[in-house]
């Protein structure tokens, strides 16, 4: 049987290495790339067919054109994905046309592409979409709605269903806490992905930051289910040993699920379009980290609360002795 519990805090020094490297990415400006869902504005994928472009030659042209502030993000073989303030039009209008005596108004995102085809010739327009004001406040607030209701409903459920052993509010929150370290590593490689690489945030990162709590709850309730049988089959056993006992029974489980998972989400990285690329980075960073945190945080966050280490901690900090034990002679 591996001793884990022993080594509890060698898992939790780790976790908080991790911790503290994903808050200092995320301290330093900009926090995240936030996509148009959650900023507003228009995007649009480009296509240039005649001639190679640089990604620093398209973000000067784009400043000429008055959109100094439009992010380029590369998207594949002299492709890229350019995101602006909110356009005025819609792309379906090629020119301006002459209906009688009226002229049709040229849009923002025509002039746009007369500008970029007259220096750099022909291109396509793959996509284009804008979000209003009003729509990225209202999916901002909707996304961290779900989010709260996700760890709200997790606290309640395992707090139920673990009603049966003492404390079994501290089940809930040891996984609480496993899935917002989960949560936080991956905002912290997508905040340094960000600063390097242009990588933004959008709806479908947060999809696939729901999709790795539930991969991480699961993971962790298998873990408790276990201890609890062990607790319940024999009352008087050590908890570390229960920990030690169940973490041996179910590891391989947990590594096999785990590794056919990211197998599949690897393949689907490769082969798999630039639109759900960010999604896939989610869930293998996520699945990765869940796993480890079902071993390595929940359980020994459960092993150092029943053995009252953080109240050992600052007693040796203030060196303060515990109540009832004699001062020495």
């Amino acid at each position: 049987m591996l001793d884990f519990a022993g080594k509890r805090w060698w898992y939790l020094g780790v976790s908080l290495v991790l911790f503290l490297i994903a808050a200092v990415a995320l301290a330093i400006p900009p926090h995240l790339m936030a996509g148009i869902e959650f900023t507003s504005g228009s995007s649009f994928t480009i296509e240039f067919t005649a001639n190679a472009v640089k990604q620093d030659e398209l973000r000067t042209s784009m400043k000429d054109l008055g959109y100094g502030e439009a992010r380029i993000q590369q998207a594949g073989s002299n492709t890229y994905l350019i995101h602006t303030r909110e356009l005025q039009g819609s792309p379906n209008v090629d020119d301006a046309q002459v209906v009688g005596p009226q002229q049709i108004q040229v849009t923002e995102f025509e002039v746009i592409q007369k500008g970029l085809r007259a220096k750099y010739g022909d291109l396509n327009v793959k996509d284009f979409s804008t979000v209003s004001s009003t729509v990225s406040t209202e999916i901002a607030r909707n996304a961290t709605y779900a989010v709260l209701a996700a760890s709200v409903a997790i606290l309640l459920y395992i707090s139920i269903a673990f009603r049966g052993l003492p404390r079994s509010w501290r089940f809930g929150l040891a996984a609480i806490i496993a899935v917002l370290h989960d949560a936080f590593i991956v905002l912290g490689l997508f905040s340094i992905l960000g600063k390097w690489l242009g990588t933004e945030v959008d709806t479908a990162f947060i999809t696939a930051l729901l999709t790795v709590i539930g991969f991480s709850v699961h993971d962790t309730i298998v873990v408790f289910d276990r201890i609890r049988e062990k607790i319940t089959h024999d009352p008087y056993i050590p908890f570390g040993e229960a920990v030690n006992a169940s973490l041996t029974e179910t590891l391989a489980r947990s590594l096999n699920t785990s590794f056919v998972v990211v197998l599949t989400v690897l393949a689907m990285l490769l082969i798999g379009g630039e639109t759900i690329r960010n999604f896939l980075i989610v869930l293998l960073v996520g699945i990765i980290s869940g796993t480890y945190s079902s071993v390595g945080i929940a359980s020994q966050l459960l092993v150092a609360w029943d053995n009252n280490d953080i109240g050992k901690f600052f007693r040796r900090i203030t060196g303060r002795k515990p109540a009832g034990e004699p001062e020495p002679a």
